[in-house]
């Protein structure tokens, strides 16, 4: 009895990628990884960032009364709070993004909340659930690669 198995000359072998350079050039679920995980890194940094500026949109205007009325301080002060919690969320995905991702998601989830309970911010409320989509797809693949 023979041993050599018959291999289909159709079939194409492929080796699971190995270092960091083949990974990058090989492998589309890595580089989406690797995407998701710079995005999620930087967004909320900046955005962050930006609540102490205020460069790129008034925060403030997207904080529903219900909130601005049970936390303590000015709405100014929530945003400030609000920016340096995204921007722990943002290194917290850089440095372990298998846990970081989830909770950028809750934190994505949050806003869903406040801004559909806001009349007028439906558009965003939607673009954030993607976003929270976008964060959950980086929980997965951080399972694998982080």
């Amino acid at each position: 009895m023979s041993t050599t198995a018959t291999l289909d000359p159709r079939a194409e072998v492929v080796a699971a990628p190995s270092t960091f350079a083949e990974k990058l050039r090989d492998d589309p679920t890595y580089q989406a990884f690797l995407l998701l995980r710079i995005a999620f890194t930087v967004a909320p940094i900046l955005f962050g960032l930006d609540k102490f500026t205020n460069v790129m949109v008034d925060w403030e205007s997207y904080l529903a009364p219900w909130i601005n009325d049970i936390i303590p301080g000015s709405a100014s002060t929530a945003m400030h709070l609000v920016g340096v919690i995204e921007i722990v969320a943002g290194i917290f995905v850089a440095l372990k993004p298998r846990y970081g991702a989830y909770v950028v998601a809750a934190w994505l989830a949050g806003i869903i909340i406040n801004l559909l309970t806001y009349s007028g911010y439906y558009d965003v409320a939607l673009r954030d659930f993607g976003l929270m989509l976008g964060a959950l797809t980086l929980g997965r693949l951080a399972a694998k690669y982080a």
